[in-house]
């Protein structure tokens, strides 16, 4: 069943690649508990299909680095890009799209949390195997507020000037 407006983030983990080892958190990839993160917090959050693809890197992931400052202005706490590939690619990915410190490139790396949310796809006729659709959502202290999915192999709705519009 697909996650829908109204409902609660089911219990999952993320990865994350830390650059710097802080209090809590180590250098180098970190897995948490979607949960923990999202006590308390308005999250914006994209899914996309992969790393390094073509319009994830020229326009899902730059839209969102583009727009941070005014997402934040507008109440969100945090915003993450959510991914399946592993934390090693997403940090890497992160430095190259001028993300660190503005979004958090989270990896799925089996897709158990895009399964999670009924938002895998199969990409397998691409050699991709199991991906995650594209989406974005806003999430208040772990509910789900806006959602906004892609159709088909579409980029409209989940870009984020979308989300943005949709922020009161």
């Amino acid at each position: 069943m697909t996650i829908k407006i109204g409902d609660t983030l089911p219990q999952g983990t993320l990865a994350e690649f830390i650059e710097s080892a802080t209090e809590g958190c180590a250098l180098g990839p970190n897995t948490f508990q979607v949960a923990d993160l999202l006590k308390g917090k308005k999250i914006a959050i994209f899914g996309l299909p992969g790393a390094y693809t073509p319009t994830c890197s020229a326009q899902h992931v730059p839209g969102y680095v583009a727009n941070a400052a005014a997402l934040k202005a507008k109440g969100v706490d945090e915003i993450w890009c959510i991914s399946v590939n592993d934390a090693f690619v997403m940090g890497a990915w992160g430095r190259e799209q001028k993300a660190t410190g503005v979004v958090r490139m989270m990896a799925d790396g089996n897709a158990d949390f895009s399964k999670l949310l009924g938002l895998d796809a199969d990409f397998s006729k691409f050699g991709m195997g199991t991906r995650s659709q594209r989406y974005s959502m806003l999430v208040d202290n772990g509910v789900v507020t806006q959602l906004n999915v892609e159709q088909g192999g579409k980029f409209e709705v989940s870009n984020a000037e979308t989300l943005l519009g949709q922020l009161a």
